[in-house]
């Protein structure tokens, strides 16, 4: 059995790995930033480093992919709620308990997305974001919230407005320093993608 204080500590570690990196992203650009920078920011030795990732690239790759599986886990979670919610024409009275529970991860992890989605942080992560998404929706598993068979304009196309219109409106809500609660977000981006930016802006009764 291990040791908890050796998790814990690994635990801590790479918590303090990830808020260096946060931080070197904010002020130098992900291009520009060095393992040494981040050991240096972190307190931690080379090796300490080394021990968990191979560099700056597995480093990225490692977190985006941690986010990436919760979100999926929440996702996966709370597709009998979403169905449910549409089958009765209902989504928008209370607002997807999914887009909450993701508003509310994403609110978390703010400090770590607000970066990587930033102009200096990965610019791969949008595309990686949007095809985790387009698996998630549209994928051929059979727990997937929309079946290919029934979709009215080409799945690619769908997948991709969603992708993008969710990943800017995520964007414009960490850029405004998260004023909105994430309840109050998940009514917001509900309201849009249930009855279109159209009836969002009053033009559609």
């Amino acid at each position: 059995m291990r040791d908890s204080n050796t998790d814990l500590r690994v635990i801590r570690t790479k918590e303090s790995i990830r808020e260096a990196l946060v931080e070197l992203i904010d002020e130098k650009g992900f291009e520009a930033i060095t393992v040494k920078d981040i050991t240096t920011r972190a307190k931690i030795n080379r090796g300490t480093f080394y021990a968990h990732y191979q560099d700056k690239f597995d480093l990225m790759t490692k977190c985006e992919d941690e986010i990436m599986l919760e979100m999926s886990r929440i996702a996966k979670q709370n597709f009998p709620s979403i169905i449910a919610a549409l089958e009765t024409n209902s989504p928008t009275s209370t607002p997807f308990s999914i887009a909450v529970l993701i508003f509310v991860y994403l609110n978390e992890n703010s400090g770590f997305m607000k970066a990587v989605l930033g102009p200096k942080g990965d610019l791969s992560f949008q595309t990686r974001l949007k095809d985790f998404m387009w698996k998630t929706m549209f994928g051929n598993e059979p727990n997937a919230i929309l079946k290919e068979n029934s979709l009215l304009v080409p799945g690619q196309y769908l997948a991709s407005y969603v992708a993008s219109a969710h990943i800017g409106v995520i964007q414009q809500w960490l850029d405004n320093g998260r004023k909105e609660s994430p309840q109050e977000m998940a009514r917001i981006l509900s309201t849009i993608t249930v009855n279109g930016p159209f009836f969002a802006a009053g033009l559609k009764k």
